[in-house]
């Protein structure tokens, strides 16, 4: 091997060893209070601020503000402690319903669902509801998930037990409800991917629904939320 070939190809290692090292060091720090991840998991959540910048933003809203077919208000879940929630307790405030995964680029927005919860309880609930539906990024069980939720993320707000969101025969109810347009009156939009987001109003309206990209405590969630 010549030297010239050789100083080349030392460069090149030496190169892609300092970008390694830097990555390496990237999602160590963007990870300092990370207490249950898998690597895969510590990694998704270093580099989802780049995710969020190259996703595409999808929405749709019910500004002809048509009435639901069927009562939002008569829809129950069960929550991942296996106690009942009854979506009439909500009345009077927004509701978020999220579908949720540990192992996913947009698993990052756990934190801010819980911000947004934190800050304007008072006016707005979030439900999440984790699904193993997309590339089964959500293998774990309701308890595994309950806890890798509160230890990373901090997570208060109502986690319902593991279901099924995506169209088909064992769709959970509510999502029945919410991708049928002869339910909700306007939308037939079932989740697209992981982390999808469906706001109810104060008197059990289907507003609005936001795919992934669109990130919780981002301009349109907050004026969909009325909470600029």
């Amino acid at each position: 091997m010549s030297s010239l070939k050789y100083n080349s190809k030392m460069k090149t290692i030496i190169v892609l060893c300092i970008l390694l090292s830097g990555a390496v060091v990237y999602v160590a720090i963007a990870n300092k209070n990370s207490k249950q991840m898998t690597t895969r998991q510590k990694i998704l959540k270093a580099f989802y601020p780049i995710i969020m910048k190259v996703g595409k933003k999808k929405s749709a809203a019910n500004t002809a503000q048509v009435q639901p077919l069927v009562d939002f208000y008569s829809l129950e879940i069960k929550l991942n402690d296996s106690t009942d929630f009854k979506m009439s307790s909500t009345k009077g405030k927004k509701v978020v319903l999220v579908n949720t995964a540990s192992d996913c680029g947009f698993t990052a927005q756990y934190e801010d669902l819980q911000k947004l919860y934190q800050q304007y309880n008072d006016k707005i609930i979030v439900i999440g509801f984790p699904a193993n539906d997309f590339q089964q990024q959500e293998k774990g069980s309701n308890e595994a998930i309950a806890s890798f939720c509160k230890k990373n993320y901090g997570v208060t707000f109502p986690l319902a037990t593991k279901g099924i969101v995506a169209k088909s025969n064992n769709q959970q109810e509510i999502y029945q409800w919410l991708s049928d347009k002869n339910l909700n009156g306007w939308n037939n939009q079932s989740p697209t991917w992981n982390f999808c987001k469906y706001i109810i109003n104060e008197k059990g309206v289907l507003t609005h629904f936001f795919d992934s990209s669109v990130p919780p405590l981002g301009s349109e969630m907050k004026k969909a939320l009325g909470v600029e």
